[in-house]
């Protein structure tokens, strides 16, 4: 290893929890306040588009408070598996999007979300 850093695991899963939280409770929160619009922009109903939304908020909560850490993560890898079927399988849309984000955004959450699950988050959880 070139650098002697292990200690710092636990922080770095810690930020990654953080910063997926945030990113998935203003998407959430999106969603449930504007289920309407969301749900039209998205090809599903107002009522699908706020039950996302609240399952994104709840996600992201648990995420960053670290109370069942790998059941918000797992929420969130099927919200990302979901977003990446849409926009590949129903709205073709390519890796980088020409308007908007492309997949590659999801992709990153996703995988963000798949080490937090693998990890259960790190040490620093309550749950």
């Amino acid at each position: 290893m070139l650098l002697e850093i292990d200690q710092y695991t636990d922080y770095a899963l810690l930020f990654l929890r953080i910063i997926i939280a945030i990113i998935l409770f203003s998407s959430g929160k999106s969603h449930a306040t504007h289920p309407k619009e969301r749900g039209e922009s998205m090809g599903m109903s107002k009522s699908m588009a706020f039950l996302l939304g609240t399952v994104e908020m709840i996600a992201a909560i648990s995420m960053v408070l670290g109370i069942f850490t790998q059941i918000g993560a797992g929420l969130i890898i099927a919200s990302m598996l979901g977003a990446i079927y849409m926009k590949i399988g129903i709205w073709k849309t390519g890796f980088y999007a020409e308007k908007g984000f492309g997949w590659h955004y999801d992709l990153l959450i996703l995988l963000g979300a798949l080490v937090i699950f693998t990890t259960a988050g790190g040490a620093l959880v309550i749950l």
